[in-house]
């Protein structure tokens, strides 16, 4: 069997997944309110800039951590969002997965 045909039947298998399916019916929904959408990508944005800093090695922002706090509070709120959360995260361990076992095959030429 060629990688390509099955790389691209893993795709396939993907799209058809449960948690790609779920995630991609709550980001619609969530993408359909320009509100809810916009305070999602300054979350994601704030909590991407605190990771940094972290990995960084740079001592935390403790103004920045409340107001991440402060914003997903808010957002757990509303209509939709933890279910987008939830859907993310299950898609996201999804992805790394496949990534570990293809990571996994292919490590000792990779060392």
């Amino acid at each position: 069997m060629n990688v390509y045909d099955t790389v691209n039947r893993l795709a396939q298998e993907i799209k058809e997944s449960d948690e790609y399916i779920n995630y991609k019916k709550y980001k619609e929904l969530i993408k359909a309110d320009s509100n809810i959408d916009e305070k999602i990508k300054k979350f994601e944005a704030l909590r991407y800039e605190i990771q940094i800093t972290s990995m960084q090695g740079i001592e935390s922002n403790k103004d920045k951590e409340k107001e991440l706090q402060e914003i997903y509070a808010e957002l757990l709120n509303k209509e939709n969002v933890k279910e987008y959360f939830d859907a993310e995260f299950k898609f996201n361990v999804l992805i790394a997965d496949v990534n570990k076992i293809i990571g996994e095959a292919i490590k000792d030429v990779l060392q």
